[in-house]
């Protein structure tokens, strides 16, 4: 068997000199030492790796060939289409009439601002002379920008209403088979009433409730959102059963042995397992949402982006089709940004679940 030696033979006397620190000389202070990367034989890489920088600019390239074909034949065949308002306008006439609402909207805010500025200066001499002041709102009409916003706190109350009213509801039927048997008829049968047989029905009960004659609220602008809350709950309440429904049983057979309360079972089991299936819900909820309002705003006659659509139907002028066109294409334009923004909060929420 080999043995250690005990005494130091001539090898592990040149390890103990190797291993000696050494002065330097003069050259070698002067030299600067090499980089780590390049005595490892690394060499230096740009950061941006090229593999991935083609499969972003193929994965960009789809999309915008898509687009620009489709303004293509957008603006071969429009011409070629006559109505009673003239010919079909194209995509120039269309981002010309954009341009000319956003000109009207900042025309309307420098009328504002003067009409404020205005009445200051009458509110300033009043109070010099010992007189009363006199404030006033500017009622103008709401310009293209105005009834996107009354379209958008819109589609946020419905929405905000059906999800209070869904999400508990379907963790109920999720959880309970007989409440569920109880309440699916009734799902299955509201579901696919449309938004034009609820409205007359909201009209005339929102009508006799709110008989204040000056509501915080407009009319027509609770019963577009009722109208909304109606026709987009469905489906965050049957994904939300789904998704309790589909919880795993050992987890409950945990919270049984843990003697978990229906409030803890609730919130510490059942809600961070559904809630995938819960934001699925309410991000379908919300493109139903944007969907039935336009279709409320235009027969509620609440301002908006389908009160909007409407009056320019009606308006018959030669830039009345533009101008529709216009809408069309920015109600989707918001209803794709609704739905990212979904996803995301999805995304967000998912990643921050306890179980």
């Amino acid at each position: 068997m080999a043995t250690v030696a005990a005494n130091p033979t001539e090898s592990d006397t040149a390890v103990e000199d190797m291993a000696k620190p050494r002065p330097l000389n003069d050259a070698a202070r002067a030299e600067p030492a090499a980089p780590v990367a390049a005595s490892a034989g690394v060499s230096n890489r740009s950061l941006v790796n090229p593999k991935l920088l083609v499969a972003w600019l193929k994965n960009l390239a789809a999309p915008i060939i898509g687009i620009l074909a489709f303004l293509a034949l957008w603006a071969v065949l429009a011409p070629q289409v006559d109505t009673s308002l003239g010919s079909l306008p194209g995509p120039v006439e269309v981002s010309a009439q954009g341009v000319a609402l956003f000109d009207e909207w900042a025309a309307v805010q420098e009328q504002k601002a003067e009409f404020y500025a205005a009445q200051d200066a009458s509110n300033a001499a009043a109070l010099a002379n010992g007189g009363e002041t006199r404030n006033f709102e500017y009622s103008g009409p709401p310009t293209f920008l105005d009834q996107i916003w009354t379209s958008l706190t819109t589609v946020a109350l419905g929405f905000f209403l059906a999800t209070i009213f869904a999400v508990p509801l379907g963790l109920i039927c999720g959880l309970s088979k007989t409440f569920n048997a109880a309440i699916n008829p009734i799902v299955q049968i509201m579901k696919p009433v449309s938004p034009l047989a609820w409205l007359p029905i909201v009209t005339m009960v929102i009508s006799a409730t709110m008989t204040d004659p000056d509501p915080t609220l407009p009319k027509s602008f609770v019963i577009s959102a009722i109208v909304v809350m109606l026709c987009s709950l469905w489906s965050t309440l049957i994904n939300t059963a789904i998704g309790a429904a589909s919880i795993d049983k050992d987890l409950l057979n945990v919270g049984k042995v843990l003697r978990l309360g229906w409030f803890a079972k609730l919130t510490r089991l059942v809600l961070p397992s559904a809630l995938p299936y819960i934001f699925t819900g309410m991000r379908l909820s919300l493109g139903v949402g944007w969907m039935v309002l336009i279709a409320a705003e235009m027969l509620a006659q609440n301002p908006g982006l389908g009160k909007f659509v409407w009056d320019e139907f009606q308006n018959g002028s030669s830039q009345s089709l533009a101008r529709i066109m216009f809408a069309v294409i920015v109600i989707g334009l918001i209803g794709f940004l609704l739905d990212r923004i979904m996803m995301l909060l999805q995304n967000f929420a998912s990643r921050n679940r306890t179980v």
